[in-house]
């Protein structure tokens, strides 16, 4: 038993649970995709302008990885030029509290880190 009082096992499994999250969400533009579709479904030049600083490459191999794992939905329509669109699906919901709790800790974290800069520059005065 660890000091809260889990088990090695009960470690080692809630590890492979953070890891198996961390595998499917990893990288800097899955969650930005993610919270763009949140506005809407969105063609694949249209997520290229809101999601800056990403290419089409990137772009286009982070959307299959997402389709992969049943956060998005592509839809194509029989129009001429074909019509391609993302969408959320139902299962994206189970991230909301995942992006909040990030969100929220980002925050904290970056006035963490720059309240112990402030403080270094201060005694080094």
């Amino acid at each position: 038993m660890n000091a809260q009082g889990h088990s090695p096992d009960e470690c080692r499994s809630a590890v492979g649970s953070v890891q198996d999250a961390l595998y499917v969400l990893n990288g800097k533009w899955k969650l930005p995709i993610i919270i763009a579709l949140r506005e809407g479904n969105k063609r694949f030049g249209e997520l290229q302008r809101v999601v800056h600083g990403i290419s089409a490459k990137v772009l286009s191999h982070e959307l299959k990885h997402l389709e992969l794992n049943q956060f998005i939905q592509r839809r194509v329509y029989d129009t001429m030029p074909v019509t391609v669109e993302y969408e959320l699906t139902p299962y994206s919901d189970t991230l909301n509290n995942v992006i909040y709790a990030l969100k929220e800790w980002g925050e904290q974290h970056r006035q963490y880190i720059r309240t112990g800069v402030k403080e270094k520059k201060a005694m080094a005065v």
